[in-house]
């Protein structure tokens, strides 16, 4: 097969399937898709609310917590109960209509049957978290796993007594890090690893006692990268300084200055042969990959990995697992799992929802441990066999169109205005930003917040500025965010200190806040870089390095845009003059 260049349905720029597209594509028998991979990027995220959590009651009456907006139609039940063998969801199957389009049958489906209020599994204490696991005393704290004491978390993994942190693994009181691993005491910090009683680090690793530095190894009492005696470091950074608003904000302003004046590594790649992406370590053969570990012969696949191989089309997806396509938060042991949000252990389904240790499914939403099933109805293994054919022929034949008349025949992921989420729900919004106006432009639900009935008692500009003048009587407070919600970040506009956050602040010599934990959210995402790749060249002149006099003349695919200000350079001459 050779290389086809198609139009993508949606955004109506063009995309190219490659030959070992179309290899995996035969492989797991679905045709290729008619979106090109951003919009189809986009499209998973539009199903994947972590962060949103209402109030409401389930299906019994019980007040609890849940992803799902009480005025958008759907059914939960508190998780234990809906893991528990009180009910079955093989009650609510219907048999499939020719006469209807097939995702407007799944939706039904979807809209009829109880859903799990959130997802999470083993949790202890910590009402106000999703997509988590094993996680103890933790509150806003999401897509974790193994966490104790983690407050507002996001994407945090075996890690305690820390707070505002994005991608952090093996790491212990720390504060306002970003892709950092087996660290303690460490603040304001990013893309370190080891790295200990130390702030305002960049790619910084095995370092201790160090202050707003960038690219050092094993060094000990820096300061903006020039070394200093113990007692000469401790003096000019003492703790206290850390405990005032003020002062932070201006060693965050001056950090950001020195930090450009280095030039960065075109991406995070550790251990890795033939892969473009970012933040990647033991891949082999993976395209568009970010945010990944131990995977194979993989493309277009985001966050998770963990021994999977020949998958495509994935967020959140990984771990012992081979032939994903189009998923979000899928794997564990499974194959073929085909067009799924939050799928276990599976083989060989087809758009599925919280489903678990099955196989052979098609269109189900809430099964374990069934075989052979179409739209929650039970079916042998022949008649399985015979119907799946002509289920999906009957999807291209009469493929669902949406509101803006695109297609989705069999090979599509589920429409976004299908979703159970409006767009400002969902991290779609993280990674592909939209006003009101342009998301319903696009098609996609918007959700206007709801009006708050809180009065500020606390503006943002009336706190004391350092930490020590702080009291208990600031856990009585509504305290205002600074951005007031003028900004696309979900923000709150107002916020409440709890008592464990106010401890930390005080443990660790920092100030309070400004803005809401929404907002903070977004500032960390600012830190990185997109989830896209363009081809640059290096821009290293040094003569002293391999290269010789004049430019380097080394390419790559980096997440760094052209447009940047950035130097970006390539590997060796990064570990030159920086490592």
């Amino acid at each position: 097969m050779t290389t086809e260049t198609k139009q993508c349905q949606k955004c109506r720029a063009t995309f190219v399937i490659e030959p070992e597209d179309f290899d995996f594509y035969r492989k797991i028998d679905v045709p290729p898709p008619t979106f090109c991979p951003d919009c189809r990027f986009q499209r998973r995220l539009t199903w994947r609310n972590e962060r949103t959590l209402y109030r409401r009651n389930d299906i019994f009456g019980r007040e609890l917590l849940s992803i799902y907006d009480p005025i958008a139609g759907y059914k939960v039940m508190e998780r234990d109960s809906w893991w528990s063998d009180a009910w079955d969801p093989m009650d609510y199957g219907t048999p499939y209509d020719q006469s209807v389009p097939f995702f407007s049958q799944f939706h039904g489906l979807l809209k009829t049957i109880p859903l799990s209020n959130v997802f999470s599994d083993n949790v202890v204490d910590s009402p106000y978290v999703n997509h988590v696991g094993y996680l103890k005393n933790c509150y806003l704290s999401f897509a974790s796993w193994e966490c104790e004491n983690v407050i507002f978390g996001e994407k945090v993994v075996k890690t305690k007594d820390t707070l505002d942190a994005y991608l952090a693994w093996s790491s212990e009181l720390c504060y306002e890090i970003v892709d950092c691993r087996n660290s303690q005491r460490l603040l304001f910090s990013r893309d370190c690893d080891g790295c200990m009683d130390s702030a305002f680090l960049y790619d910084c690793k095995n370092c201790s006692h160090c202050f707003g530095c960038v690219g050092l190894r094993n060094a000990q009492y820096h300061i903006f990268n020039q070394p200093r005696s113990r007692e000469q470091y401790l003096a000019e950074v003492s703790e206290s300084r850390f405990g005032s608003y003020a002062t932070v904000g201006q060693a965050k302003a001056e950090f950001s200055d020195f930090l450009m004046k280095y030039p960065r590594r075109f991406a995070n790649l550790k251990n890795t042969i033939n892969v473009t992406g970012d933040h990647c370590s033991n891949l082999k053969n993976c395209r568009d990959s970010f945010d990944l570990e131990d995977v194979e012969d993989s493309k277009f696949v985001i966050h998770g990995g963990l021994m999977m191989k020949d998958s495509y089309d994935g967020y959140g997806i990984g771990d012992s697992c081979e032939m994903l396509y189009e998923g979000i938060d899928t794997g564990v042991h499974g194959s073929k799992e085909r067009f799924s949000v939050v799928v276990y252990t599976c083989q060989d389904t087809h758009y599925c929802f919280n489903c678990s240790s099955s196989s052979h499914l098609f269109a189900c939403v809430g099964l374990r441990n069934k075989q052979y099933c179409i739209l929650n109805t039970q079916y042998t293994k022949d008649e399985y066999e015979a119907l799946i054919p002509r289920i999906k022929k009957h999807m291209d034949d009469m493929p669902y169109v949406d509101s803006k008349g695109r297609e989705y025949k069999y090979g599509e992921f589920f429409p976004p205005e299908l979703s159970p989420f409006a767009y400002n729900e969902t991290i779609a919004q993280e990674y592909f930003p939209l006003t009101k106006d342009e998301a319903t432009q696009q098609g996609f639900r918007w959700r206007d917040p709801d009006t708050k009935e809180y009065k500020v008692t606390k503006t943002p500009d009336s706190l004391p500025d350092h930490i020590k003048d702080i009291d208990d009587s600031i856990l009585q407070e509504v305290i205002g965010c600074s951005h007031k919600g003028t900004c696309s970040h979900q923000c709150t506009t107002a916020f409440k200190i709890i008592p464990e956050e106010l401890s930390f602040y005080r443990r660790m010599n920092l100030p309070l806040p400004r803005l809401c934990p929404n907002c903070r959210h977004y500032e960390r995402l600012k830190q990185r870089n997109p989830l896209k790749l363009w081809r640059r060249r290096c821009m290293c002149t040094q003569p002293t390095h391999q290269h010789g006099t004049g430019k380097c003349s080394n390419e790559f695919e980096t997440s760094y845009a052209p447009d940047r200000k950035e130097v970006v350079y390539c590997e060796g001459c990064y570990n030159a003059e920086v490592v």
